[in-house]
């Protein structure tokens, strides 16, 4: 049991950290961009993206550990795990819109974008691939989105201080985005040595 609880804590800081979804893996790059401007913003995505991912990671493990390994229909399992995925968006976007309808205006579309958010679907098949089970499933899953989240939160406060700076005309905007991304990924490298 020792030894399980050691690979379930690798597991976290591999998929938080080191290979950070967005950072390393690039998966969820469009919101990571698109919805960074604010810290408030960045928060709500991340939270929804939590909500999704762990949740989805749970259902696509039981859905595929349970009904489409045994009946051999492998074959169908991107297509159940993004309608799966289609729902839990589709739930997250009602709660979000009663609970809060500034946070749902300021998601604006990045929220139903979750639904082909590849961060998404890409946990929920990696899981798949490096055959967890359902715990290590959902560790991976909940690590990945929290990843996901301290990346557009750490970005969105880099973007808030930088409207104060002196940037240079021709790397205002989108560029300076890119180059701070850049060295967001490269800082997350560092993470390497860890396990």
């Amino acid at each position: 049991m020792n030894s399980y609880f050691a690979n379930l804590v690798i597991i976290f800081i591999t998929a938080a950290l080191i290979n950070n979804v967005i950072l390393s893996q690039f998966l969820g790059i469009c919101p990571f961009l698109g919805i960074s401007n604010k810290i408030k913003s960045a928060v709500g995505m991340g939270l929804a993206v939590i909500f999704v991912i762990t949740t989805s990671s749970l259902i696509c493990s039981l859905i595929y550990r349970y009904i489409l390994d045994p009946m051999d229909l492998k074959y169908l399992q991107t297509i159940v795990f993004i309608i799966v995925i289609a729902a839990l968006v589709q739930f997250v976007e009602m709660v979000v819109k009663k609970i809060s309808p500034a946070l749902y205006n300021a998601l604006g579309v990045y929220l139903p974008l979750i639904t082909t958010n590849c961060s998404v679907l890409g946990v929920a098949l990696l899981n798949v691939e490096k055959e967890y089970d359902l715990v290590e499933g959902i560790v991976n899953g909940v690590a990945s989105a929290l990843g996901f989240t301290i990346s557009i939160i750490l970005m969105a406060g880099i973007r808030e201080k930088m409207v104060h700076n002196d940037i240079p005309k021709a790397l205002k905007g989108f560029p300076i985005t890119l180059i701070t991304a850049t060295l967001m990924a490269m800082a997350f490298y560092g993470f390497k040595g860890l396990v």
